[in-house]
């Protein structure tokens, strides 16, 4: 193993000086990683506490940027982070590696593979971990140690320079330390970060990067469950009040005659049942912010006081006569599109222009397909903690089908379907890697999707929205599957017939989807569904399922 070269050390040091992001950053320090040393993979993590957060890879599965490693459940992370040298692993070594089932070049469980990792520091401060693997046992035993802190102190520098710049560029000024113990149980229950590197995401990272800092009131507009609660926990973790409390209040779930006692307060006596003074949501969040959910579900009634506070920063608590000035950020979040509702004389015009000072979108994720692998990824992890499970993967074909369904439910639905996927791709299999198969995710979907007032859990699949390279069902044969409730005579109760018509359904849909997947290659297809080519193809063929093929001349 021949020393880094000269040039790779100039292009490198010449792009950290470069208006690079941080992304382009990593990629060229990655590839540069593996011009010097052959591997299959490298993956640069940052520390985050306990815990890696990888920030690029080469070589694994896209779903790995998305997970979050704890490093206490991880042995060979543990042993790298304690360490001041690189770490190599013997090939034998009987310490479970972190990627297993993630490996590109190799399913299932990892072999008897090269395993080596550099800890990355700044100052003696670990910022980080480069891993290195290999499927060739021994090919990191003969490099030489100065080639090893070389590639080990451009790293630290690379994700040195990308942290800082982060800070500069997000005007963060606080420490993270500071943040009250309420507003950390908020940042908590839902992970506490926007996962995503899409346009659309990276966009909106940028838009509360720039209002975070301010004091404008901010209007967070979005389906449900595309993550407006946590947009605001981080509008408030990122603002200048970061060290102060995040009050929420649910409008929707105030009865209207609660709504001013509720948001300012009472004294004792103010009304029947007030027998004793009580500070509302307003005095509360004195100094901190206020997150007003479901801000379009607000009786009018109601709209015309708050306005008030919003305007004029007083509140006067329901029974006294004195107005109170309060010193309050508000942000505010709904699903309805209250442009409309002010047109339909539901929503105040003048609260609606109050209230959008600095109005945000969140887009659904339907909009944000490349998302959806690194989202499933996040919630496998925090899946697999609850669980138990030493590994949790997606198979290729899983991912095709959660990118190519359209989540009416977003970011909630996609959560809920993993861990249902998980759950029962569990009780399915024993291995030290689960594998969350596409039979797994299909019987589970049918339940959210039937909820939603689909007739049919198979025409709302994700597979409708794959080309379809069979003959529609139904062809004149004893074992054709009855396409409606109809042909059954009416005789079951479940949507579209019995067990057997809707296990033929799914199993149809599963061979389908592989034939796409495969490109109409019969043996790749059974290979994805872990089936006999022979067994298939008969099956496939008493379902009806046949490959169309198209000639055209030019």
């Amino acid at each position: 193993m021949s020393l880094i070269s000269t040039s790779a050390l100039i292009e490198l040091a010449v792009d950290l000086t470069k208006s690079l992001n941080n992304q382009d950053r990593f990629e060229r320090l990655l590839a540069t990683v593996r011009q010097t040393i052959a591997c299959d993979a490298v993956v640069i993590l940052h520390c985050q506490g306990r815990l890696l957060k990888p920030l690029a890879q080469m070589g694994l599965s896209r779903d790995a940027l998305g997970r979050r490693f704890q490093i206490d459940e991880h042995p060979r992370f543990d042993e790298i982070c304690g360490s001041q040298a690189p770490v190599r692993f013997a090939a034998d070594s009987p310490l479970p590696d972190p990627y297993d089932g993630m490996m590109l070049s190799h399913e299932g469980n990892l072999p008897v593979h090269a395993c080596m990792g550099l800890p990355l520091f700044a100052e003696d401060s670990l910022l980080g971990v480069l891993t290195l693997d290999s499927m060739t046992p021994g090919v990191f035993d003969d490099i030489p140690k100065r080639t090893l802190d070389i590639v080990a102190a451009m790293s630290a520098a690379t994700l040195n320079t990308a942290i800082l710049l982060e800070q500069m560029e997000s005007l963060s000024r606080h420490n993270q330390q500071v943040v009250t113990e309420l507003t950390s149980e908020a940042l908590h229950k839902d992970g506490g970060e926007l996962i995503g590197s899409s346009p659309e995401m990276q966009k909106l990272k940028r838009e509360i990067s720039l209002v975070a800092p301010s004091d404008y009131t901010v209007l967070i507009e979005g389906e449900t469950g595309v993550g407006k609660e946590l947009v605001a926990r981080t509008l408030h973790r990122e603002s200048m009040r970061s060290d102060k409390a995040l009050v929420y209040v649910n409008c929707a779930a105030i009865p209207e005659t609660l709504v001013e006692s509720e948001l300012f307060g009472h004294v004792k006596g103010a009304f029947t049942g007030a027998q004793s003074r009580r500070a509302g949501k307003f005095s509360l969040a004195n100094a901190g912010t206020l997150f007003l959910d479901e801000i379009g579900e607000l009786p009018l009634s109601a709209q015309s006081k708050l306005l008030r506070a919003l305007q004029n920063q007083e509140i006067q608590p329901v029974g006294q006569d004195e107005v109170v000035t309060v010193d309050v950020r508000v942000l505010a979040a709904t699903n309805r599109d209250l442009e409309q509702e002010v047109k339909a004389g539901r929503f105040r015009a003048d609260l609606y222009h109050r209230l959008s000072v600095y109005p945000i979108r969140i887009s659904p994720l339907r909009e944000r397909k490349m998302d959806v692998v690194e989202l499933a990824g996040f919630f496998c992890e925090q899946v697999r903690r609850k669980l138990g499970l030493q590994h949790l993967v997606l198979s290729p074909l899983v991912e095709k089908r959660l990118e190519a369904y359209d989540w009416p439910g977003n970011i909630r639905e996609l959560e809920h379907v993993i861990s249902r996927a998980a759950l029962r791709a569990r009780s399915q299999r024993s291995d030290a890697i689960v594998e969350i198969l596409a039979t797994d995710l299909a019987l589970l979907e049918s339940g959210s999707i039937e909820s939603s007032g689909e007739s049919s859990p198979i025409q709302s699949s994700p597979l409708q929205s794959l080309p379809i390279l069979s003959e529609p069902m139904g062809s004149a044969t004893e074992t054709s599957v009855p396409k409606t409730v109809e042909e059954q005579g009416g005789k079951t109760g479940l949507p579209g017939g019995g067990l057997k018509v809707q296990t033929d359904r799914l199993q149809q849909s599963l061979i389908i989807e592989a034939l796409n997947a495969s490109d109409g290659n019969w043996s790749a297809a059974a290979r994805l569904l872990d089936y006999d080519r022979a067994n298939l193809r008969r099956l496939a063929k008493r379902l009806g399922v046949r490959i169309k093929r198209e000639w055209r001349v030019e």
